[in-house]
């Protein structure tokens, strides 16, 4: 790494002690030796294991459940369904508000998604535990599915959860989030050129060397410890309090180890139902995904469609940006409406745009609910931008990275949210990329400077 002093230094602070000096990371001697400690190298006399019965379907009714055969199945301890779980509709995402509840923890009258879990069985083994799940008898009666964004708000389409009552997230600005800056038709009608370009993704699966999975173990008074590979430490106790309507100085959550999550290990699937197994049984729980159900059941990347339409002058100044983006949330919630929230406020991109207009949709469709992953809301977005300057910039036939140093946005200017740009340093990132790659660009972009100041 090579730090770049002459770059703000009237008001940049030397001597610092930490920024820009190496240093090592406390965990990394116990994992390169073998030492450090998953939260599945935890075995407690008499543990029971969790497995779940999954739905076959996309979307269907639950007519009946039918445990009897599985209760009889040598090794089993306790059966649970929705009956069991004391707060059983909930949303990750109420700790900061964002409504409504609208997922269960074992699915109550109706699945939404293809895997959703439906009976948890506690065994002695974890073979028992399967065998027994096998047993279960769940009588469905299958109702259309939608797995397309688009066609999910069309009218007629077929409802996915009723606790919104439309395939949509409503935000406070209505069926999506909205931002609005400036004219955006006057902008398309002063360009003298106009592109729109659509782009669009597919789920992705963030495929942890660790599955997801917990150990509980009761402690007495109505106590337990919970060891995890969550990603959030108190966010997952937080909700699990409120799954399971318990305090959370009764809960007491053990991690730091996560195994690979890049994202896909926030959303509090594991945990609730372990620790009601073990608080019904009084005995310690184990619940691990299989690789096939991490492939299947774990949150993936959403599914999204970005629809950019600019109007850009011949001298390369973009006037106008039109952007449509569809988040596909799957049959919940969980983080998308953040996600797409983001998107609302990142699709401008690191550029001043006089006129922007911008709608994201936060769309429910029969798909396994997608959630975070790695700058989930803005990596796809931004691969849309990127590939959409470059069009632009072929378009009217400049170079692209000149292209980007006429529209990028420099302290002071007004982003499309109302928020000035404060530390952008982008003019500075582009010069020394110029330089590392050997990309010429004109003398004049090399003078320039984020500061509004010079040129």
């Amino acid at each position: 790494m090579e730090l770049r002093k002459d770059y703000f230094a009237d008001v940049r602070k030397d001597g610092l002690h930490e920024i820009g000096q190496p240093r090592p990371r406390l965990d990394s001697p116990g994992h390169v030796t073998g030492k450090t400690a998953y939260f599945a190298d935890r075995n407690f006399p008499g543990m029971l294991h969790l497995k779940m019965v999954r739905s076959p379907h996309h979307h269907a009714r639950i007519r009946s459940i039918d445990t009897s055969e599985a209760e009889k199945h040598p090794g089993v301890v306790r059966v649970l369904t929705a009956k069991d779980v004391p707060h059983n509709v909930y949303t990750i995402l109420i700790l900061i508000q964002i409504g409504p509840e609208d997922e269960t923890v074992l699915a109550d009258g109706k699945v939404r998604w293809k895997g959703e879990a439906v009976v948890a069985v506690l065994a002695e083994t974890e073979r028992a535990a399967q065998e027994a799940a096998a047993k279960v008898k769940v009588d469905y009666e299958v109702l259309p599915a939608v797995f397309d964004m688009e066609e999910a708000l069309k009218p007629g389409a077929p409802l996915v959860n009723e606790y919104h009552g439309q395939n949509y997230y409503l935000y406070d600005s209505g069926e999506c989030r909205k931002v609005r800056f400036g004219d955006v038709e006057a902008g398309f009608a002063q360009a003298d050129h106009i592109l729109e370009q659509s782009y669009q993704s597919s789920p992705i699966e963030h495929a942890p060397t660790e599955t997801t999975g917990c150990v509980v173990a009761p402690e007495g008074n109505d106590r337990f410890t919970c060891y995890t590979n969550t990603q959030a430490m108190f966010f997952t106790l937080d909700n699990t309090s409120i799954i399971l309507q318990m305090p959370g100085s009764k809960l007491h959550f053990v991690g730091g180890t996560v195994g690979g999550g890049f994202g896909g290990k926030v959303d509090v699937i594991v945990e609730p139902i372990a620790i009601l197994g073990a608080k019904l049984t009084g005995r310690p729980v184990c619940f691990i995904y299989s690789r096939e159900e991490e492939m299947q059941i774990s949150s993936p990347r959403a599914a999204e469609k970005v629809v950019i339409k600019d109007g850009v002058m011949k001298d390369g100044r973009i006037v106008a940006r039109k952007v449509t983006g569809y988040t596909d949330a799957g049959a919940y919630s969980r983080h998308s409406p953040y996600g797409a929230q983001k998107g609302a406020a990142h699709y401008p991109g690191p550029y001043t745009i006089p006129n922007v207009w911008i709608d994201t949709y936060c769309v429910y469709t029969n798909r396994t609910p997608s959630s975070a992953m790695r700058g989930f809301g803005v990596t796809i977005g931004d691969f849309a931008l990127e590939v959409q300057m470059d069009k632009l910039a072929r378009l009217i036939g400049m170079d692209p990275l000149e292209f980007r140093f006429i529209n990028a946005y420099r302290d002071g200017d007004m982003k499309a949210h109302r928020q000035p740009t404060e530390g952008a340093a982008l003019i500075e990132c582009m010069q020394e990329a110029s330089r590392a790659a050997n990309w010429p660009v004109a003398e004049k972009y090399m003078a320039m400077s984020s500061y509004r100041k010079g040129v």
